[in-house]
C-alpha cells in the first residue's frame, strides 16, 4: 500500500474533471441554490481549528428554510441548544473557514457551500430566529465564497432515502446506554422514549 503525499500522484489517479463539473461552481447563491436551501431542514457544517486541532462536522436541523438568506451572498443559520460542547463554534473562532453541505428528504443531489464564518449574537439578528419565545444562543453568519450542487451517487449507492434500506432504532443500544458503556457515569439509564421525550423539552 503506498501513501499518497503530493497533488501530481493523486491526479495520476483521477481522471480529470468533466469540464461542466468544474464551470458548475457559483461564487453566489443563484436561484436554484435559494430553492434548494428554501427546502432544506438539515445540513453538516465541517469546521477545523489551527492546522493540528481537530476536524469537526456537525449537524443542524430544523423546519424548511430554517436558514435565512440574507443576500445572494450571506447566509444565517441559528445555533439551538446542544450539549455545549462548541466544537464547532470553537473552530470558527481560531479558523472561519467552512464547509455546509445541505439536504433535502427523497432528492438524491445535495448542495455544498465553502465560505466564512463569523458568530453574531446581535439583539435584532437573533430577534429574526425566535421561536417559542426562545432565541438561539448566536448566529453563524457565512460569507458564500463557493457554492455548487452535488450529483446523486453517493445518495443512490447508499441508498439514504429508500424506505427499504431503513435500519430500525432497536438495532443499536439506546444513546444513554451505549454513553454509559463509554463511560464511568453511574445512575438509572434512560430508556429510548424518555430520552426522546426530554429532548423534546428542549429543543428550542
Amino acid at each position: 500500500m503506498a501513501t499518497i503525499t503530493d497533488l501530481d500522484a493523486l491526479r495520476r489517479v483521477y481522471k480529470t474533471a468533466h469540464p461542466r463539473a468544474v464551470a458548475k461552481e457559483l461564487s453566489h447563491l443563484d436561484a436554484h441554490c435559494k430553492r434548494y436551501i428554501g427546502l432544506s431542514p438539515f445540513l453538516l457544517i465541517g469546521s477545523a481549528g489551527h492546522p493540528g486541532d481537530f476536524g469537526d462536522v456537525s449537524p443542524r436541523g430544523e423546519d424548511p428554510g430554517f436558514v435565512a438568506m440574507l443576500d445572494d451572498k450571506t447566509l444565517a443559520i441559528p445555533d439551538r441548544p446542544g450539549n455545549n460542547r462548541l466544537d464547532t463554534l470553537e473552530n470558527i473562532i481560531d479558523n472561519p473557514e467552512v464547509g455546509l453541505l445541505f439536504l433535502i428528504p427523497g432528492v438524491d443531489e445535495t448542495l455544498r457551500i465553502s465560505g466564512r464564518a463569523e458568530l453574531r449574537d446581535d439583539p435584532e439578528l437573533l430577534e429574526r430566529f425566535r421561536i417559542k419565545d426562545r432565541l438561539p444562543a448566536t448566529v453563524m453568519v457565512v460569507t458564500v465564497r463557493r457554492a455548487y450542487l452535488h450529483c446523486a451517487k453517493a445518495l443512490m449507492r447508499s441508498k439514504l432515502w429508500d424506505p427499504s434500506a431503513r435500519i430500525e432504532r432497536s438495532e443499536l443500544p439506546t444513546m444513554n446506554q451505549m454513553i454509559a458503556d463509554q463511560t464511568t457515569a453511574d445512575g438509572p439509564i434512560e430508556d429510548q422514549d424518555e430520552m426522546v421525550k426530554r429532548y423534546r423539552e428542549v429543543l428550542y
